[in-house]
């Protein structure tokens, strides 16, 4: 297949300081700029403290407005659209199975502990199939149908068990969300996430089937980005109006399993870590892509950057970016 977002190569190409803007507002904001852009190839850095914008600064052509493909953002996106779809009763709720979503599969392939994976495994990253991710990301996009081509990997651990990072289950949860909604995931989410926080979505790939890519290549700006997790922040609620179920929201951010590959835990498609004593909750996509909220702070961060890292330099941008943030920018939201 192949991929969408030439556009967005040809930004990721862009000078290092080409467009360069910010405004910074606060004693030592310049400084926590400056340093946050060392962190890594970041293109914006937004900061917002108690509804207030403090740190509006951008480069290599970036802008607040300006949409860009934020990765694995979508799987936590993805999470509040299935929280949307069951309080509206499109969904019964987590516990459902998927066998009642794809019964076509299932006839051909019956597999009763397939069938009785639940919508709350895949969220969770918990569903025991094979990854999809990784080593095994370009074979997935590639086939003929993404949503059988998950369901035929094996599985390697029990549902609900250990964590198993997986593109797939995700855009397993958007096939779902297609089929009980009786409209696009994409159509889903603009009627009642989107259009009500007044953000407008860029490009979305989609699969062979037209399934909406459940778990990458969503273009959001950074300006969305904030408009989100204040959201989130606020328990759901923009403008008085709720618009994710609040107890949706705290239910998604409760701990349900842990990565073996970083220090982070995970909830409905969010991750969590613990820095200087506060929870920082997380939304993150491959290259640097990052929603980051520390309630306690009153805080939302939106972080864009260059993708395209090599693995090991991503790693490395990643963990200067999360030093930071406890070494620096909580003592400076302290003051």
């Amino acid at each position: 297949m192949i991929p969408r977002f030439i556009a967005l190569a040809v930004l990721f190409a862009l000078p290092a300081f080409e467009g360069a803007s910010a405004h910074a507002q606060g004693a030592g904001a310049d400084a926590i700029v400056e340093a946050a852009f060392r962190t890594g190839p970041i293109k914006s850095f937004m900061l917002q403290r108690d509804g207030e914008l403090l740190i509006d600064a951008h480069r290599m052509g970036a802008r607040a407005d300006r949409a860009t493909n934020v990765k694995s953002v979508a799987k936590s996106i993805v999470s509040l659209l299935v929280g949307i779809a069951i309080e509206r009763g499109h969904l019964r709720g987590v516990r459902q199975p998927i066998g009642e979503f794809f019964p076509e599969y299932f006839e051909a392939n019956p597999d009763p502990e397939k069938q009785a994976i639940t919508i709350q495994d895949l969220l969770t990253m918990r569903a025991g199939l094979a990854s999809t991710s990784r080593r095994n990301y370009g074979r997935w996009v590639q086939s003929d149908d993404w949503v059988e081509y998950v369901l035929d990997q094996p599985l390697i651990d029990a549902p609900g068990g250990g964590m198993i990072y997986s593109t797939g289950s995700s855009h397993l949860l958007s096939a779902i969300l297609t089929r009980a909604t009786g409209t696009s995931t994409r159509a889903f989410a603009e009627r009642h996430l989107f259009e009500p926080l007044g953000i407008t979505l860029g490009g979305w790939d989609r699969d062979p089937q037209g399934y909406y890519f459940g778990g990458n290549n969503m273009a959001l700006s950074p300006a969305a980005l904030l408009k989100l997790g204040t959201m989130v922040m606020n328990g759901g609620v923009h403008d008085g109006r709720q618009i994710v179920p609040r107890a949706w929201i705290a239910e998604s951010m409760r701990v349900y399993t842990r990565s073996r590959f970083n220090p982070y835990d995970y909830g409905y498609g969010w991750w969590q870590r613990e820095l200087r004593g506060y929870t920082v909750q997380f939304a993150w996509g491959n290259g640097g892509q990052f929603l980051v909220m520390i309630p306690e702070l009153k805080t939302v961060v939106a972080i864009v950057s260059r993708s395209g890292e090599p693995v090991a330099e991503s790693r490395a941008s990643r963990r200067r970016l999360f030093s930071f943030i406890e070494n620096r920018l909580i003592g400076y939201l302290q003051r």
